[in-house]
Formats: structure tokens, sequence, C-alpha cells
């Protein structure tokens, strides 16, 4: 299993409606891959702080990835930290990768927003399927993530039996896009008050 696909996978299929913005996915993420870490047991939370834990990283090229880049010296990283440092780009990454394992099911031209290219997860691939069966179960892990990036009501998330440093995490990444989404107003307010001074 892999949380950070799967996400993925549910953020495709909403893509049409111009739901999913690259970098809101991207730091969704990056929180996925710690969730996954912590269920691994390949990392654990000390405060706020992501420590290296005993086990390896689970059989996933891009989680491996994520492990390797770990911080393994006090006073460690903290979520917010690796969220927004994993998360750069990290929406590419994931892209490339299911695109490498896909067969191409169209031109590569898409007009999308953070698809790399024209090709498709196939609706009976075992990655789909997951990605599915977790979407119509309402999985806690994943509605919490979609709901992050926008694709899902988080008040209609039930929590109730997530483990506590999977909580912190996720809180941590519903921070981090409320303070994506201000710079993001604060950079159309500082663009407009430009566009006046030379109408001026």
């Amino acid at each position: 299993m892999s949380t950070p696909r799967d996400l993925l996978i549910v953020a495709w299929d909403f893509e049409s409606n111009g739901q999913v913005r690259q970098g809101d996915l991207s730091l969704a993420l990056a929180g996925a891959e710690l969730i996954d870490l912590l269920s691994a047991r390949t990392i654990a939370l000390d405060g706020d702080r992501v420590v290296p834990g005993p086990s390896p990283a689970p059989d996933d090229p891009l989680l491996q990835a994520a492990a390797s880049s770990l911080v393994r010296k006090e006073p460690y990283e903290s979520v917010d930290d690796w969220l927004w440092r994993r998360g750069r780009d990290l929406t590419s990454a994931y892209v490339a990768a299911l695109e490498a394992e896909a067969e191409p099911t169209q031109p590569k031209r898409s007009r999308r927003p953070f698809r790399a290219g024209g090709v498709r997860v196939s609706a009976d691939s075992p990655d789909r399927r997951r990605a599915a069966d977790r979407w119509a179960w309402h999985e806690p892990v994943l509605a919490a993530l979609a709901a992050a990036v926008g694709i899902h009501d988080e008040s209609a998330v039930d929590s109730s039996n997530v483990p506590d440093d999977v909580t912190a995490v996720l809180a941590a990444v519903g921070n981090a896009e409320m303070e994506l989404e201000a710079v993001r107003q604060r950079r159309t307010i500082e663009d407009a008050a430009f566009d006046n001074i030379w109408r001026g």
C-alpha cells in the first residue's frame, strides 16, 4: 500500500473539475509519505520532530527516497519543515513514477494542471483498484488528505480511530495548505496593487 500513490490517483479523478492544484497536492503527498513511513516504523514522531525509526522503508522507490532524505541528526526536522522541503515538486515525481509504469492510452498533450503527460492509470491495475477501494470505503487517512487538497468534505471524515501521530501529520498538512493559500492571496493582492500603480 502506498498512500501517496492512492492520493494521486484519487486526485486525478477530480482533476477535470479544476479542484486540485499542484502545490496543494505536493504538500499532501509529503504528508502521505510520512504517514506510510510511520506505519512501517521507518520513522516516529517525538513531539513535532521526525525521528528515524528501526525499520526499513516500504518497498516503494519514492518512499525509499523519502526515507533516505530524512534528517538523521538531532534536533531532527519538524513535520512542517519536512512538508515544505520534501513537498517541493513532489507531485511531478509521483506523476512520473506512475506514468513510467503505465501503458500510454492517449498522446502526451495534456492540458491539465499537474498531469505530466497523457498517460492514465489503467482502471484494472492493482494501484487503481486499491485507490478506488480505499476511496469507496471512506478510509479516514486518504479521505483527510483528499479534504486537505479540496476534493472531499473534511466534516465527513471520521478520524476517531486514527492514531495520534497520524492525526498530528494530518493537522500539519492542513496548516501547511492554509499557509500556502495565504501566500497565494497575498501575492494576488500585491500583483493587483502593482498593476494599479502602472495604470495610475
